[in-house]
């Protein structure tokens, strides 16, 4: 099988949060036969029923690769053309376990053991596997996190703040508003203020973002609203406790702010030979807590098709990423 068979087979297993369940038997399996060839052990590790991390080990682990197996809806299958793999989780990150099971297999080859693979569930709801895998360390002393970073060793990762703001009226009917108190106006005038708040910036990470994702309430055009709800994800370049404050000033007396997820920003460092960059998106780092060690994040593919219709890879940097893999992970190794 080459990477590119894997990567498809990897793709064509449904495997949307929660269902992990048979991606993980497909590839606790696979890793189980690089296992008995290599005196491995593998580890299907129970997060919830039906859903576990896959752990491979070989000596005491001084690096761990370690990626996400669930992918966010729909599913799709896989395709391929002569540049790229196509189909739902093809850049993340089912190309990237591939790449990672390559690297790993070129260097026992070569006589290292002291590399372990963990592949976790749940990153793209909450991270269920890696807060389960923080509580259960083996060790190791770097882990080096694969999502698609297009190729380039992030220097940082935004964190993310989400909230529900709630709002509350008085129906009432339509031709009598004074009668009422309208929760929709309530809750727009709470959404102006956090607009105006200044999120902070960060000289690596850059600015702050907010995004209003969603906005609900009222029961007909004709009757006051009594309630209205909407759901913000701020993309935070800190712990965040500066943004949280604000938007509770910012909604007071006009709505409720009910914080719903807080995961930090994170800073990493560079290696020598690699290209950096720095990255939006939220990971699975700030979940492991440090039980794994210092973290890396590296990956092929771009995070601006993941999540979309469109999400693909390309051949060149799956078969790139076996190697920067080793190179990162020797570099990692040296005394």
């Amino acid at each position: 099988m080459t990477v590119f068979d894997l990567t498809r087979a990897l793709v064509d297993i449904d495997s949307v949060t929660p269902n992990e369940e048979a991606v993980g038997i497909y590839l606790a399996d696979y890793l189980s036969k690089i296992a008995a060839r290599t005196g491995g052990r593998v580890e299907r590790i129970e997060v919830e029923p039906k859903r576990y991390n896959v752990l491979a080990t070989w000596d005491a682990p001084v690096v761990t690769l370690s990626t996400h197996i669930d992918t966010v809806p729909p599913f799709f299958p896989s395709r391929e053309d002569d540049e790229f793999i196509w189909g739902r989780g093809s850049c993340d990150t089912k190309g990237i376990i591939a790449s990672m099971i390559f690297a790993l297999e070129a260097m026992l080859a070569q006589g290292e053991r002291r590399v372990a693979m963990l592949l976790v569930v749940g990153e793209e709801r909450n991270s269920a596997g890696a807060l389960a895998a923080s509580k259960d360390s083996r060790g190791s002393k770097y882990v080096i996190n694969g999502e698609p970073t297009e190729s380039k060793l992030a220097l940082g990762s935004k964190g993310a703040l989400r909230f529900e703001v709630i709002a509350k009226g008085r129906m009432a009917h339509s031709a009598y508003p004074q009668l009422g108190e309208s929760a929709i106006e309530k809750l727009l005038d709470a959404l102006e203020r956090i607009r105006k708040i200044p999120l902070p910036t960060d000289p690596v990470l850059g600015p702050s973002t907010l995004n209003i994702g969603t906005i609900q309430g009222g029961r007909a055009p004709n009757v006051i609203p009594d309630h209205a709800r909407a759901e913000l994800f701020i993309r935070l370049v800190d712990n965040g406790d500066q943004t949280f404050q604000a938007v509770q000033n910012a909604v007071a007396g006009k709505a409720e702010a009910k914080e719903v997820l807080r995961i930090p920003a994170v800073h990493m460092g560079a290696l020598p030979g690699l290209e950096t960059s720095v990255v939006a998106f939220t990971t699975d780092i700030p979940a492991f807590n440090g039980a794994w060690g210092t973290p890396y994040l590296f990956g092929p593919g771009s995070i601006h098709v993941a999540h979309t219709d469109e999400e693909r890879i390309a051949k060149r940097e799956i078969l790139a990423a076996i190697d920067t893999y080793q190179n990162i992970a020797r570099q990692l190794l040296q005394p």
